[in-house]
């Protein structure tokens, strides 16, 4: 926060685009990260699941053998219910993830909205294009939306003329 603070200030533009550059690599760095987090706990999962699958075989093969009373049932019960809030905790904690990852693009969003404008500001010409470019989206917008009123008129009409 206080490297872009700095940047904003208005250093040196060497050390600015330096302090820049180093920012972009830590939200690569960090984006990196959660992805590999992610990806180690959807490994842990499988495994998990595997375990889960190889004594879920174990415990059929204990009843086919008559071997189970009331009380082996219940820790059973216990203990797959237990697996699965630890499963439960494993999504919630890969949802909180994926908000953090969510929370860093709004981020990194939001800092390249704030450099075009700055750019924009420092320099007519880019703001110009900018605009320009705003004006054809909204042209564009405009006539799409034109052509599809003048198809679902014409449908209407072929409707009613049937």
């Amino acid at each position: 926060m206080k490297m872009q603070d700095w940047v904003s200030s208005g250093g040196s533009e060497m050390v600015s685009h330096t302090l820049t550059r180093h920012q972009e690599i830590l939200q690569d760095l960090t984006q990196e990260f959660y992805r590999l987090r992610s990806s180690l706990r959807a490994k842990q999962e499988h495994a998990s699941l595997l375990e889960d699958f190889r004594e879920f075989d174990r415990t059929r093969l204990d009843l086919e053998e008559g071997v189970g009373s009331t009380e082996q049932a219940l820790l059973k019960e216990h203990a797959a219910i237990s697996r699965n809030t630890g499963h439960m905790d494993n999504v919630i904690s890969q949802a909180q993830a994926t908000l953090g990852a969510l929370v860093l693009q709004r981020s990194t969003f939001g800092g390249i909205n704030s450099k075009l404008s700055n750019v924009s500001s420092r320099l007519p010409t880019v703001n110009q294009i900018l605009s320009a470019i705003k004006r054809k989206k909204s042209m564009d917008t405009i006539i799409l939306s034109l052509v599809a009123s003048v198809c679902t008129f014409l449908i209407f009409i072929y409707w009613l003329s049937k």
